[in-house]
């Protein structure tokens, strides 16, 4: 009976913001819900909906102990142009992507480290081309958000790599396979 309380409450703020009615408020209420998918759906709508006056508050879901929530939390936040809080958000993101014990949390915030493009999070998309196959290809997109030395020999070395999803992913942001 409880989930299906809690579908309601996450099904009700999906309503809310296919009507445009979406009140941080409600968004905020969300989050802060005992039942993990409507914290998730809030994190989801929240990103959609580029609530960026929340950003605070997604951060904190980042320690959610649900991993689904701490990805969507991730994946909001990548979809923010955030102005003065993005050093706050790298930086937490950082830590998601670089020690979250959930894979795809890792990845999430891998890609949201991208997705922002703030040159203090090069080193931790950097630091996840060594983790599993998936996380590698996804630092391997990231990288097309920096330029420098570093993003060009990372590239060359994934360009090797043995999986082959993230060779093709190198070579495709390098624009060609690599020699030899």
């Amino acid at each position: 009976m409880a989930d299906e309380v809690a579908a309601v409450r996450a099904s009700a703020l999906s309503a809310l913001a296919r009507l445009r009615a979406l009140r941080v408020r409600d968004a905020r209420a969300g989050l802060l819900d005992s039942a993990p998918q409507v914290r998730r759906r809030a994190c989801d709508l929240i990103g959609r909906l580029q609530m960026v006056v929340l950003a605070p508050e997604l951060v904190k879901s980042l320690s959610d102990d649900v991993p689904m929530v701490a990805e969507a939390a991730c994946y909001a936040l990548g979809e923010f142009e955030l102005g003065r809080q993005v050093m706050t958000v790298v930086k937490a993101l950082e830590r998601i992507a670089m020690s979250h014990r959930e894979p795809l949390c890792r990845e999430a915030a891998v890609a949201a480290l991208g997705a922002l493009g703030c040159p203090d999070g090069l080193p931790a998309v950097l630091a996840a081309l060594t983790d599993k196959p998936a996380i590698k290809r996804r630092a391997v997109v990231a990288l097309a958000a920096f330029e420098g030395e570093q993003v060009a020999k990372a590239l060359a070395k994934a360009a090797h790599d043995p999986d082959w999803q993230v060779r093709q992913a190198a070579e495709d942001l390098l624009g060609r396979p690599p020699p030899g």
